[in-house]
């Protein structure tokens, strides 16, 4: 059995609201949804900023000299990964309201835009085109996301004039 998601939890919370025909409703449920989901990412991102040497300590010896590379790719990487969480967080509680109103195809296509024409294409530049290497990757990853949040956000709040929500 797979476990419960917070994905899961909004889809079905602005589901009930839209379902009862609750405008209201669902706008709380929405936006509380997405305030805690990414109030939380802000701060696991917090924790990857502000004390990346404890959570690479949980799989690096940091006191053994021969780790010192690595540990300055982990930073580097941990500080991608934080804005990589934010967006990730964003683009996933906003496809959950999205899918609370059973609106499904369009944000699909938003998704394959991001990740498939801002975000690979994005990376691959960056990381070939450039000497960023796997940080470019992470870059482009991260971007493809944060387009992905921004136009599901958009789509959201402008649910009213799509007539996604029954008045």
């Amino acid at each position: 059995m797979v476990p419960f998601s917070f994905g899961q939890a909004v889809t079905v919370r602005v589901g009930r609201a839209f379902g009862a025909r609750d405008p209201d409703a669902v706008t709380r449920a929405g936006w509380t949804a997405f305030v805690l989901g990414v109030g939380f990412m802000v701060f696991t991102a917090m924790l990857m900023l502000f004390v990346p040497h404890l959570l690479l300590g949980a799989f690096l010896d940091l006191s053994d000299p021969k780790n010192a590379p690595v540990i300055g790719f982990a930073v580097s990487f941990l500080v991608l990964a934080a804005l990589f969480q934010l967006v990730d967080g964003a683009q996933a509680v906003g496809a959950g309201m999205l899918r609370g109103l059973q609106d499904t195809r369009i944000p699909m296509f938003y998704a394959a835009f991001g990740y498939w024409g801002v975000g690979l294409p994005l990376g691959v530049a960056l990381a070939f085109g450039t000497s960023l290497r796997g940080v470019g990757i992470w870059i482009g990853l991260a971007t493809g996301l944060a387009v992905v949040a921004g136009l599901m956000l958009w789509r959201w709040v402008r649910r009213d004039k799509l007539g996604l929500v029954a008045a």
